[in-house]
Parts: C-alpha cells; sequence; structure tokens
C-alpha cells in the first residue's frame, strides 16, 4: 500500500474531517502499541496511522501545494508496511531528565537487539533507522523506526494463530520477553496481505 494525493483530503476537508479522524485513529493505535519491559513503546505503523501522520504535518506546516504534499508522502509512505513485514516507531521512555540522559548513554544500538517471534519460527531482528543513523558514540536516540521481514513460513505461523513474543537482547535492558495480547497479535498479522 502506497498512499498518494487521491488518498489525503484537502486542508479545509481536513478541518471538517478531523476530530472524528483522530478519534479513530487513537482508537486504532490501541491495537497497535506494545510496551517491553517499563520504558520501551512499539508503536506498529499501517496505512491509517501513516495517513494521520501525513494530514497532521500537512495540518502544522500549512502545505497545500503538490511538491510540498508529495515531499510528505515520499517521507512517510516508507513506514507503511508492505505486507511482508511490519514496520514501527519505537520509543524510548523515561520521564526523568537525568534517568534519561544516563540511560540513552547505556542504550545505544538497543533499535538491533529487539527481536519478534511467531511460534517458534525464529526470531527475526530489527532493520533499523534506514533514513539515517540515530546513534552516536555517546548516546541513542529515544526515537527510533524499524522494520521487521518476514519469511513464508513465518507469515504462515502468524496467519494459523502462533503466539508473538517481543524480546531484547541488549545488556542494558533485561527484560522477560513479551507474550503479545491477542487482540494486538491480530492487529498486526493483518499488515500481512
Amino acid at each position: 500500500m502506497v498512499l498518494t494525493r487521491s488518498d489525503l483530503w484537502s486542508l479545509e476537508e481536513y478541518a471538517a474531517e478531523r476530530a472524528a479522524f483522530r478519534q479513530r485513529v487513537i482508537e486504532h493505535k490501541r491495537d497497535r502499541q506494545v510496551l517491553v519491559g517499563d520504558h520501551l513503546l512499539m508503536i506498529f505503523e499501517d496505512e491509517l496511522t501513516i495517513r494521520y501522520q501525513i494530514q497532521e504535518m500537512l495540518r502544522v506546516e500549512r502545505v497545500f501545494e503538490a511538491e510540498g504534499i508529495q515531499d510528505e508522502l515520499d517521507a512517510y509512505n516508507p513506514l507503511i508496511p508492505d505486507g511482508r513485514n511490519l514496520k514501527c516507531s519505537l520509543l524510548i521512555q523515561y520521564e526523568d531528565v537525568d534517568e534519561r540522559r544516563r540511560r540513552l548513554a547505556e542504550l545505544i544500538k538497543i533499535e538491533d537487539t529487539i527481536w519478534l517471534e511467531f511460534g517458534d519460527t525464529g526470531r527475526v531482528y530489527a532493520i533499523a533507522d534506514e533514513d539515517m543513523e540515530r546513534d552516536t558514540e555517546q548516546k541513542t536516540s529515544a526515537v527510533h523506526f524499524m522494520r521487521y521481514e518476514f519469511s513464508d513460513e513465518q507469515i504462515s505461523a502468524a496467519r494459523s494463530g502462533a503466539a508473538l513474543v517481543i524480546g531484547v537482547d541488549h545488556d542494558h535492558y533485561a527484560v522477560e520477553p513479551v507474550v503479545v495480547v491477542d487482540n494486538v497479535r491480530g492487529s498486526l498479522v493483518d499488515d500481512f496481505a
């Protein structure tokens, strides 16, 4: 799925639709989020979440020209799953500023250690931050964009109801793997076209 200009509302149309659309997206996102441990929030993107993000960017930036709209589409379309993968935004969340600074320094490359597994088909690690590097030698970013590619066997297991487990293999973030609840697992499996 790739969004085009014809999938979007004009700024005027969006102003009229925004409240209802926003509520729909908030409800939709509830079934597309997984908290791993206390501080890693994975928000799995799809056509609806990305369409909302584009509409919001166009609204905030007051973009109405064709070239500007296309720039936003080009920036966000890569975050929509293509039927063989799952894509997510990873948010590393620490409320206390000093703790956040310290932990981001310890969690460099954490995005490369987060895995997904359907049943016993083998762990799949993220391909992270394809648009730009988000780690430095001193710290990692609080936001990462990740893509998980699955084999036919893994997709078949997912469609057949295999449990989805998410884990982290980072030395500085020791948490038990999370078994994803059925409503979230079901929403993510719908991404496999």
